[in-house]
Parts: structure tokens; sequence; C-alpha cells
């Protein structure tokens, strides 16, 4: 089986780059939870409202991009924090409509938030000794075909690489440590990233870790080759699944008790709502994940 690394490269003028569909952790695992949570995310691109925890979550991710572009001696919690208030100013240029949800709030409620966000940042500190590290790269964008056709897309928050050549795959996440329905949709999403870096690298990555910052607690895994081919075949059937659906936009949904924290229960059969007319497969692109994925 052969994998190709693909480079995308911006056409020439104004015209918006058509790209070929691929799939995501994010959309992945959208499509395992809900067919119709996958459509209307992937290809209605149904609009969604934030939350402050994913905004707060965004924002952190940020810092801590900005924190790991200094000297290793100014990567101390004090200056991270420092970075906060300038980076949600870029944040919130580049999309406005965020700083709506603090538009009815009491005054002073959108310093309250960027102080939780600090609390984040000190219970990263807790975790690790960013002077102490040199990664490899942060919010890498990663992008592979596996020889069976299937497009592979996502970032990663952080590649670690020992001098011996050992590979670290390091995760966020803002939340608190999940429980079991949590904990294997972040699996699912390292393992998906594990996958991509053994096939771009020939280099199983001998540790997933997942840093959880609201109660400052981590989770390490250690994948296998064996078990990446399991999962490479688990990702092919489910784009198969995902192709099949495209063709007639047969997504059915799947009630669940993640439905009550759907953006889309008015669209949704299950709620008495009604999809907006199929728009047809394959435009446009669901292989692209949001910043607000990443932070999820």
């Amino acid at each position: 089986m052969s994998d190709t690394a693909t480079v995308t490269t911006p056409p020439e003028g104004d015209a918006p780059a058509r790209r070929r569909p691929a799939l995501s952790p994010s959309r992945a695992s959208d499509f395992k939870q809900c067919p119709l949570l996958y459509r209307f995310r992937a290809v209605d691109r149904l609009p969604e409202v934030p939350t402050r925890a994913q905004l707060r979550g965004t924002l952190v991710h940020a810092v801590l991009e900005r924190l790991f572009a200094l000297p290793a001696s100014e990567r101390v919690a004090p200056r991270a924090k420092e970075l906060l208030a300038p980076t949600w100013s870029e944040l919130s240029a580049e999309s406005p409509e965020w700083t709506e949800l603090f538009a009815d709030g009491e005054p002073g409620e959108a310093d309250k938030w960027l102080a939780s966000a600090e609390k984040l940042l000190d219970a990263y500190f807790e975790l690790e000794d960013p002077r102490r590290l040199e990664p490899e790269a942060c919010e890498l964008h990663v992008e592979i075909e596996l020889g069976s056709g299937v497009l592979l897309r996502g970032y990663i928050d952080r590649v670690d690489v020992a001098p011996t050549g050992e590979i670290r795959v390091v995760d966020y996440k803002t939340g608190a440590a999940p429980r079991e329905i949590g904990e294997a949709k972040a699996l699912f999403q390292m393992k998906f990233y594990a996958l991509v870096l053994w096939r771009l690298r020939g280099v199983v990555p001998r540790q997933l870790k997942l840093m959880y910052l609201t109660d400052g607690q981590s989770l390490a895994y250690t994948p296998d080759e064996a078990e990446l081919v399991r999962f490479e075949r688990t990702l092919e059937a489910i784009w198969q699944a995902i192709l099949k659906a495209g063709k007639t936009g047969d997504f059915r949904p799947n009630k669940g008790k993640l439905c009550s924290w759907c953006d889309h229960q008015a669209h949704c059969p299950e709620f008495g709502g009604t999809p907006p007319e199929y728009p047809g497969w394959p435009e446009p692109d669901p292989g692209e994940e949001t910043a607000l994925d990443r932070a999820d």
C-alpha cells in the first residue's frame, strides 16, 4: 500500500480553491455519532453559535502556540498570561461575531472570562515546563492520501520528537478529563493523528498525550502498528459509508445522549424538524476543521 503526502497550492486569481473532499477527525467523529450531524456540519454548513467555553479553548490553544514561538527562557506563566488579551484581540478581529457572546452580559463579564482562561494556563504549567521542551511543530497541518484513496486531513496541536527519533503527539483539552464516551472520542482523534504521522513518516508515534487543563490531568496512550492498521480500515469504512450517503443525501439521524448539545434540532426529524434541501456532493469540501473544532 503506497501513501502519498499531498500539498495544496492556491489557484491564481480570486476564484476559491475547490479541494477534494477529505476526512478529518472531527468530521469522522460526527459521522460516527450521527450521520445527519455530519451532513449539517460538513455539507450544509449550517451555522452554529459557539459557546464561551469553546472560545476560551480556542484562545488557550492560540496562546500556547504563541508561547512555544518564544525563546525557551520566556516560556513562563506570567508571560503566557500577558499573551491572552492581545491574542483575543486578534482572534475576535478575525471573527467579530464571537464578541457578540458578551454583548448582553454584565459589565466586566469579558474580564472574568479572560481570568478563567488564566486558570487553564496555570493548570498547563503544573503539568509540564515548556522551557524544557522544543517541539518540532505546533498547530501542524497534515494531509495524506491513503493507498485506498481516502484523503485524511487535520491539525495536530503539538508534535515532539526526541533525539532518538521517537514521536509524541500532544493535544490540549480545555475541558475536564472525560468519562467513557468523551475518552473514546478523544482517543479516536489521537489515533487519527498517529495514523497520519505513521503513514507520512514511517514511524509509529511512541506516545499520544492528552492534557486536560480544567482539572490538571493528563492521559497517555501508546499505539502499536497492528492497532493503527485496524484503525485505518475503520476510517476507510467510515469514508465509504459517507460516500454512499453522499450519493443520495440519505444521512440518517441517530438520536442519543449528545443530542441535548446539538444546535440543529430545529432541522432534525427526531425533533420534528425538516432538513434543508440536499445541496449535493461533493461541494463544499467537508474536510477542513475550524479552530473551534480543534478546541473541543
